[in-house]
């Protein structure tokens, strides 16, 4: 392969039933991942991991920590610090209930799939060292949906820190997919005395890398990604520090991405508006790109 370019074989027979009315699109599940960063002294890493090769979907790719949306998530008792219900709807461009569901599924997630809690005892702290027996109980409980995250924040007197994320960018899995995710992209930084640890069962590998030498790997093929990944890795390219990309998050475009796929004289053409870099060309009767 050319790059790193994670495309399922059975793409393009689900795109040419999708434009020939024999498949019906199922409804986008709200989800949230979260670009953790840190300073490295020379500029900032991104905390990546890998999904296992067994994974239905997306197996071997390089991914952010992230996951759907919990039913529970927009539990109104869920203890809450920084930008309000409200400005979260504003800028993610749902309800307030929503608003607090997507914001709670990208702080719950990191915590599950990395062991990082963006949370702390009041609304000018956050929680140090997360390691230890009886984190870990908590962390599995969460996982198992054993425990819901607002109860997890009670149980431990903290607050979610909502001023510590940054909405980045919004990506809707295809229409022709199975698995379908509405999923909000958020920047982070990590925060002081917290380290990551390969917390997801999901995962065979994770690492802290450059944007930029991470979207090298993608380009001579050695990192598999899904077009989002490296999308937003091309775009934190430029900032000189996590506290940059955040500052950039503010005035992100939030605009969703959706694949398009049409056919053309016989040809599956395949786009994501704004994204050229990933366009197919599947020519009629090939069974992958």
């Amino acid at each position: 392969m050319a790059n790193g370019q994670w495309f399922p074989p059975d793409w393009p027979d689900r795109i040419r039933a999708l434009a020939d009315g024999s498949l019906t699109p199922v409804a986008p599940k709200r989800a949230a991942t979260v670009m953790l960063l840190k300073e490295t002294g020379s500029g900032p890493a991104v905390h990546m991991l890998r999904r296992r090769a067994s994974m239905a979907f997306a197996g071997g790719a390089y991914a952010y920590p992230g996951g759907g949306v919990d039913p529970r998530d927009d539990d109104h008792h869920v203890r809450w610090a920084g930008p309000s219900r409200a400005w979260w709807a504003d800028r993610l461009g749902v309800d307030e209930k929503a608003a607090q569901a997507i914001v709670c599924a990208a702080v719950r997630e990191t915590y599950e799939e990395a062991g990082v809690l963006l949370a702390g005892p009041d609304a000018d702290s956050v929680v140090g060292d997360t390691t230890g027996a009886d984190w870990e109980a908590d962390r599995a409980a969460l996982v198992a949906r054993e425990l819901s995250f607002a109860e997890f924040l009670d149980r431990r007197g903290l607050v979610l820190r909502s001023d510590l994320l940054g909405a980045w960018t919004r990506w809707i899995t295809p229409e022709f997919e199975s698995r379908r995710y509405d999923t909000w992209f958020f920047v982070a930084a990590l925060p002081e005395g917290q380290r990551t640890r390969n917390a997801s069962t999901e995962a065979d590998r994770t690492v802290w890398m450059a944007p930029a030498e991470a979207a090298a790997g993608y380009d001579r093929g050695e990192l598999l990604m899904m077009p989002p990944t490296i999308a937003t890795l091309r775009q934190l390219v430029p900032c000189a520090s996590p506290a940059e990309a955040l500052t950039a998050a503010r005035s992100r475009d939030l605009t969703p991405v959706l694949a398009q796929a049409r056919l053309v004289a016989g040809e599956v053409v395949l786009t994501w508006p704004g994204h050229d870099e990933f366009t197919k060309h599947i020519p009629s009767g090939t069974a992958r790109a």
